[in-house]
């Protein structure tokens, strides 16, 4: 039987370049996210590069009932996922935390910290059963050095690097993996969410600097997910050449 990788945020940035990363690697794939339109996209480029098997499904990491339906139906047709990634985060507004819409505050929360968090839950004990996964955590350099403006998001992916120490710690008699991918500077279409659509403000985050791009963390991904049984690696850190921490980025080298 072949492997599968159940993967969030599937239908555009990371998750997409995850897809078609591990695709290559022959795995076969359930891509979500809530843009059934976008994930039918993917799983066309997907076919177009590696014979395996693709199914889309909608999915809002926000919605517990939708994650639980979802969650058991992969596993009623496909069993234990064996490699779990949990791309699908967000960041809203880039003001100080007292300027900060409560909606804002909320949603970053409900997809960043208790979407994984559930997604997690629902698909991990098949996993634990079964005795073998891996499961690939997207937090950000932004959950290991804050930045302004940027309190809860921060917040978020720094509960992400914690979970995923906690799961590493109640996994460890099992040959479950535990990862957490740490990206700086991607360029995606991660600031115009921030901005709320605004592409201009987004546009000027990404100006001047050669930021990494979504393939470059897909990469690291199937590299990380492609080591032999003894072999766990934790936590990768991965920021752009020009990139110090976190938000300390030069803006007068790109080429």
């Amino acid at each position: 039987m072949a492997k599968y990788a159940f993967i969030t945020g599937a239908s555009s940035g990371i998750g997409r370049a995850t897809a078609l990363a591990l695709a290559a690697k022959g795995y076969d794939l359930v891509i979500a996210s809530r843009n059934l339109g976008k994930l039918q996209q993917v799983r066309a480029d997907v076919e177009a590069q590696a014979a395996v098997k693709v199914t889309p499904v909608v999915l809002d990491v926000t919605d517990a009932a939708v994650i639980h339906a979802v969650t058991q139906k992969a596993l009623a047709d496909f069993g234990a996922p064996d490699v779990l990634v949990n791309d699908a985060g967000l960041a809203r507004g880039l003001e100080p935390y007292a300027q900060t819409q409560e909606q804002d505050i909320m949603e970053m929360i409900d997809t960043n910290i208790k979407g994984l968090f559930l997604v997690t839950h629902a698909l991990l004990p098949a996993m634990v059963e079964r005795n073998t996964g891996h499961i690939v955590n997207l937090g950000s350099t932004a959950g290991l050095y804050a930045y302004a403006g940027a309190a809860v998001y921060c917040a978020s992916k720094a509960a992400v690097k914690t979970f995923s120490d906690g799961i590493r710690i109640d996994v460890i008699d099992t040959d479950i993996k535990v990862t957490t991918i740490q990206p700086g500077i991607v360029e995606t279409s991660f600031s115009t969410v921030r901005f709320h659509g605004d592409a201009a403000r987004a546009a000027n985050v990404y100006a001047g600097v050669e930021a990494l791009t979504p393939e470059d963390i897909a990469d690291v991904i199937a590299y990380t997910i492609d080591q032999p049984r003894r072999v766990q690696i934790s936590d990768v850190v991965i920021m752009a050449n020009q990139q110090a921490t976190g938000f300390m980025v030069s803006k007068h080298t790109k080429k």
